[in-house]
Protein backbone atom coordinates (compact mmCIF):
# COMPACT_ATOMS: atom_id res chain seq x y z
CA UNK A 1 0.00 0.00 0.00
CA UNK A 2 1.07 3.55 -0.84
CA UNK A 3 0.29 6.50 0.56
CA UNK A 4 -2.52 7.42 2.26
CA UNK A 5 -4.19 3.89 1.77
CA UNK A 6 -1.82 2.68 4.94
CA UNK A 7 -3.05 4.81 7.24
CA UNK A 8 -6.95 4.41 6.38
CA UNK A 9 -7.49 2.09 9.00
CA UNK A 10 -5.82 3.74 11.66
CA UNK A 11 -7.64 6.79 10.66
CA UNK A 12 -10.97 5.04 10.93
CA UNK A 13 -10.70 3.79 14.31
CA UNK A 14 -9.80 7.00 15.48
CA UNK A 15 -12.77 8.11 14.42
CA UNK A 16 -14.68 5.57 16.03
CA UNK A 17 -12.78 6.27 19.05
CA UNK A 18 -13.97 10.03 18.89
CA UNK A 19 -17.69 8.39 18.12
CA UNK A 20 -17.35 6.73 20.80
CA UNK A 21 -16.54 9.46 23.06
CA UNK A 22 -19.21 11.80 21.63
CA UNK A 23 -21.50 8.54 22.76
CA UNK A 24 -20.03 8.91 26.22
CA UNK A 25 -20.67 12.75 26.33
CA UNK A 26 -24.60 12.40 25.14
CA UNK A 27 -25.14 10.16 28.03
CA UNK A 28 -24.01 12.14 30.46
CA UNK A 29 -26.24 14.69 30.00
CA UNK A 30 -29.59 15.03 32.18
CA UNK A 31 -31.95 12.63 30.78
CA UNK A 32 -35.40 14.71 32.04
CA UNK A 33 -38.02 13.39 34.10
CA UNK A 34 -39.23 10.28 34.93
CA UNK A 35 -42.37 10.37 32.29
CA UNK A 36 -39.52 11.69 29.52
CA UNK A 37 -37.05 8.72 30.06
CA UNK A 38 -39.60 6.28 30.08
CA UNK A 39 -40.96 7.37 26.48
CA UNK A 40 -37.63 7.51 25.49
CA UNK A 41 -37.21 4.05 26.77
CA UNK A 42 -40.02 2.82 24.81
CA UNK A 43 -38.68 4.65 21.79
CA UNK A 44 -35.30 3.09 22.02
CA UNK A 45 -36.72 -0.55 22.60
CA UNK A 46 -38.66 -0.43 19.87
CA UNK A 47 -36.12 0.76 17.46
CA UNK A 48 -33.69 -1.49 18.43
CA UNK A 49 -36.27 -4.67 18.20
CA UNK A 50 -36.71 -3.17 14.86
CA UNK A 51 -33.48 -3.39 13.32
CA UNK A 52 -33.07 -6.59 15.27
CA UNK A 53 -35.28 -8.11 12.71
CA UNK A 54 -34.58 -6.64 9.90
CA UNK A 55 -31.01 -7.52 10.16
CA UNK A 56 -32.11 -11.33 10.71
CA UNK A 57 -33.93 -10.89 7.36
CA UNK A 58 -31.55 -9.25 5.35
CA UNK A 59 -28.62 -11.81 7.23
CA UNK A 60 -30.55 -14.52 4.74
CA UNK A 61 -30.23 -12.16 1.92
CA UNK A 62 -26.45 -11.56 2.40
CA UNK A 63 -25.66 -15.16 2.48
CA UNK A 64 -27.33 -15.96 -0.46
CA UNK A 65 -25.58 -13.10 -2.40
CA UNK A 66 -22.46 -14.11 -0.72
CA UNK A 67 -22.71 -17.92 -2.20
CA UNK A 68 -23.89 -16.80 -5.46
CA UNK A 69 -20.82 -13.89 -5.99
CA UNK A 70 -18.63 -16.72 -4.94
CA UNK A 71 -19.58 -19.13 -7.31
CA UNK A 72 -20.11 -16.87 -10.22
CA UNK A 73 -17.72 -14.42 -10.01
CA UNK A 74 -14.81 -15.10 -7.19
CA UNK A 75 -14.15 -15.61 -3.71
CA UNK A 76 -12.55 -12.53 -2.92
CA UNK A 77 -15.56 -10.07 -4.25
CA UNK A 78 -17.83 -12.14 -1.81
CA UNK A 79 -15.26 -11.75 1.15
CA UNK A 80 -15.24 -7.90 0.45
CA UNK A 81 -19.20 -8.21 -0.39
CA UNK A 82 -19.44 -9.95 3.24
CA UNK A 83 -16.92 -7.38 4.66
CA UNK A 84 -19.02 -3.98 3.60
CA UNK A 85 -22.73 -5.62 4.40
CA UNK A 86 -20.82 -6.19 8.27
CA UNK A 87 -19.59 -2.52 8.27
CA UNK A 88 -23.22 -1.22 7.15
CA UNK A 89 -24.61 -3.07 9.80
CA UNK A 90 -22.13 -1.58 12.76
CA UNK A 91 -23.16 1.78 11.29
CA UNK A 92 -26.61 1.27 11.36
CA UNK A 93 -26.58 -0.18 15.12
CA UNK A 94 -24.11 2.85 15.89
CA UNK A 95 -26.31 5.15 14.35
CA UNK A 96 -29.69 3.87 15.93
CA UNK A 97 -28.33 3.90 19.45
CA UNK A 98 -27.03 6.81 19.27
CA UNK A 99 -30.38 8.67 17.82
CA UNK A 100 -32.49 7.12 20.73
CA UNK A 101 -30.48 7.98 23.01
CA UNK A 102 -29.95 11.72 21.77
CA UNK A 103 -33.09 12.70 21.78
CA UNK A 104 -34.00 12.49 24.89
CA UNK A 105 -31.12 14.76 25.95
CA UNK A 106 -31.91 17.21 22.92
CA UNK A 107 -35.48 17.72 24.34
CA UNK A 108 -34.24 17.92 27.89
CA UNK A 109 -32.05 20.71 27.14
CA UNK A 110 -35.25 22.28 25.27
CA UNK A 111 -37.60 21.96 27.93
CA UNK A 112 -35.06 23.84 30.31
CA UNK A 113 -35.05 26.55 27.96
CA UNK A 114 -31.26 26.03 26.44
CA UNK A 115 -31.47 26.25 22.78
CA UNK A 116 -27.88 26.26 22.25
CA UNK A 117 -27.57 23.05 24.17
CA UNK A 118 -30.34 20.77 22.45
CA UNK A 119 -28.92 21.95 19.32
CA UNK A 120 -25.48 20.48 20.19
CA UNK A 121 -27.21 17.54 21.64
CA UNK A 122 -28.98 16.93 18.17
CA UNK A 123 -25.86 17.74 16.26
CA UNK A 124 -23.62 15.24 18.36
CA UNK A 125 -26.44 12.58 18.05
CA UNK A 126 -26.34 13.14 14.06
CA UNK A 127 -22.55 13.41 14.23
CA UNK A 128 -22.05 10.18 15.46
CA UNK A 129 -23.81 8.30 12.42
CA UNK A 130 -21.03 9.96 10.10
CA UNK A 131 -18.00 9.34 11.65
CA UNK A 132 -19.12 5.43 12.25
CA UNK A 133 -19.56 5.83 8.37
CA UNK A 134 -16.61 7.04 7.28
CA UNK A 135 -14.57 5.34 10.07
CA UNK A 136 -16.02 2.02 8.97
CA UNK A 137 -15.72 2.82 5.24
CA UNK A 138 -12.30 3.43 6.09
CA UNK A 139 -11.48 0.52 8.59
CA UNK A 140 -12.98 -1.84 5.90
CA UNK A 141 -11.84 -0.24 2.63
CA UNK A 142 -7.97 -0.39 4.09
CA UNK A 143 -8.34 -3.61 5.65
CA UNK A 144 -8.96 -5.27 1.89
CA UNK A 145 -6.45 -3.30 0.17
CA UNK A 146 -4.11 -4.64 3.14
CA UNK A 147 -5.40 -8.16 2.11
CA UNK A 148 -5.22 -7.76 -1.65
CA UNK A 149 -2.11 -6.10 -1.50
CA UNK A 150 -0.23 -7.06 -4.88
CA UNK A 151 -3.45 -8.47 -6.12
CA UNK A 152 -5.93 -7.56 -8.64
CA UNK A 153 -7.81 -5.05 -6.34
CA UNK A 154 -11.16 -4.42 -8.06
CA UNK A 155 -12.55 -7.06 -6.10
CA UNK A 156 -13.02 -4.21 -3.03
CA UNK A 157 -15.93 -3.28 -5.11
CA UNK A 158 -17.43 -5.70 -3.98
CA UNK A 159 -17.27 -3.89 -0.10
CA UNK A 160 -19.52 -1.17 -1.57
CA UNK A 161 -22.21 -3.80 -3.35
CA UNK A 162 -22.15 -5.70 0.33
CA UNK A 163 -22.60 -2.08 1.99
CA UNK A 164 -25.18 -0.39 -0.48
CA UNK A 165 -27.37 -3.87 -0.22
CA UNK A 166 -27.95 -3.12 3.48
CA UNK A 167 -29.24 0.52 2.99
CA UNK A 168 -31.17 -0.43 0.28
CA UNK A 169 -33.32 -2.41 2.25
CA UNK A 170 -33.28 0.18 5.21
CA UNK A 171 -34.98 3.02 2.95
CA UNK A 172 -38.21 1.96 3.46
CA UNK A 173 -41.09 4.66 4.99
CA UNK A 174 -41.08 3.42 8.28
CA UNK A 175 -43.04 5.81 9.79
CA UNK A 176 -46.17 5.71 7.24
CA UNK A 177 -46.41 1.54 8.13
CA UNK A 178 -45.76 2.24 11.77
CA UNK A 179 -49.03 4.45 11.74
CA UNK A 180 -50.89 2.24 9.60
CA UNK A 181 -50.72 -0.69 11.43
CA UNK A 182 -51.82 1.41 14.73
CA UNK A 183 -54.86 1.83 12.62
CA UNK A 184 -55.71 -1.45 12.02
CA UNK A 185 -54.77 -2.73 15.47
CA UNK A 186 -58.00 0.06 16.46
CA UNK A 187 -60.11 -1.37 13.42
CA UNK A 188 -59.35 -5.03 14.41
CA UNK A 189 -59.66 -4.42 17.93
CA UNK A 190 -63.11 -2.19 17.55
CA UNK A 191 -61.02 0.71 19.70
CA UNK A 192 -63.63 3.55 19.59
CA UNK A 193 -61.09 6.47 20.03
CA UNK A 194 -57.78 7.10 18.75
CA UNK A 195 -56.73 8.15 22.30
CA UNK A 196 -56.46 4.98 23.64
CA UNK A 197 -54.06 4.40 21.27
CA UNK A 198 -51.97 7.31 20.72
CA UNK A 199 -49.25 6.53 22.91
CA UNK A 200 -48.37 3.48 20.80
CA UNK A 201 -48.46 5.78 17.75
CA UNK A 202 -45.91 8.02 19.69
CA UNK A 203 -43.51 5.35 20.45
CA UNK A 204 -44.17 3.38 17.39
CA UNK A 205 -43.37 6.67 15.40
CA UNK A 206 -40.75 7.93 17.45
CA UNK A 207 -38.95 3.85 16.86
CA UNK A 208 -39.58 4.44 13.11
CA UNK A 209 -38.04 7.64 12.72
CA UNK A 210 -34.88 6.54 14.51
CA UNK A 211 -34.71 3.36 12.58
CA UNK A 212 -34.50 5.84 9.25
CA UNK A 213 -31.10 7.19 11.23
CA UNK A 214 -29.94 4.20 9.73
CA UNK A 215 -31.51 4.73 6.04
CA UNK A 216 -28.41 6.80 4.56
CA UNK A 217 -25.71 5.48 6.10
CA UNK A 218 -24.12 3.50 2.63
CA UNK A 219 -23.49 5.97 -0.14
CA UNK A 220 -20.83 7.41 1.75
CA UNK A 221 -18.94 3.62 2.37
CA UNK A 222 -19.47 3.23 -1.75
CA UNK A 223 -17.47 6.14 -2.08
CA UNK A 224 -15.25 6.04 -0.17
CA UNK A 225 -13.80 2.02 -1.72
CA UNK A 226 -14.71 3.85 -5.23
CA UNK A 227 -12.31 6.78 -4.92
CA UNK A 228 -9.83 4.72 -3.26
CA UNK A 229 -6.35 4.66 -5.54
CA UNK A 230 -6.10 0.98 -6.86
Amino acid sequence: MEGLTGWAPILGLIGLLIAGLLYRYIMAQPAGNEKMRGLAQAIHDGAMVFLKQEYKILAVFVVVVFILIAAFLEIRTAVAFLGGAVCSVLAGFFGMKAATRANLRTAEAARAGSQGKALSMAFFGGSIMGLSVASLGLVGVGFFFWLFAGQDTSAIFGFAMGASSIALFARVEYRKTAVGSMFWKRRTERIPSMEAIRPTIVITSGSAMAAGAAAPRVAPMAITAMMLPT
